[in-house]
């Protein structure tokens, strides 16, 4: 491959990654979606019949996403609620 066919392709990759900057940027959320969590009791609302013992072991389970707040046992569950909606409509 000589130099100028390797120069033409930096070229492009470069045109193509500023127009995928450009996007991006007018978007204005600059790919991501806002992340909504909730703890145990919200995720009983958000599914009718759910109890916080079931969540509890979807959690233990690895079944949905979370995160602990604060140390040990005394943490607060956070559950990410669509990884929560998405495991009841497999």
């Amino acid at each position: 491959m000589s130099d100028n066919e390797k120069k033409k392709i930096i070229d492009d990759i470069i045109m193509l990654l500023t127009k995928l900057i450009d996007i991006k940027e007018n978007d204005g959320s600059n790919g991501r979606k806002p992340v909504k969590m909730l703890t145990i009791k919200e995720c009983t609302d958000a599914v009718s019949g759910l109890s916080e013992h079931t969540v509890r072991k979807l959690v233990a389970q690895g079944k949905v996403k979370y995160i602990r707040t604060g140390e040990g046992k005394r943490g607060k569950i956070l559950v990410n609620k669509a990884d929560l909606l998405g495991y009841f409509q497999r």
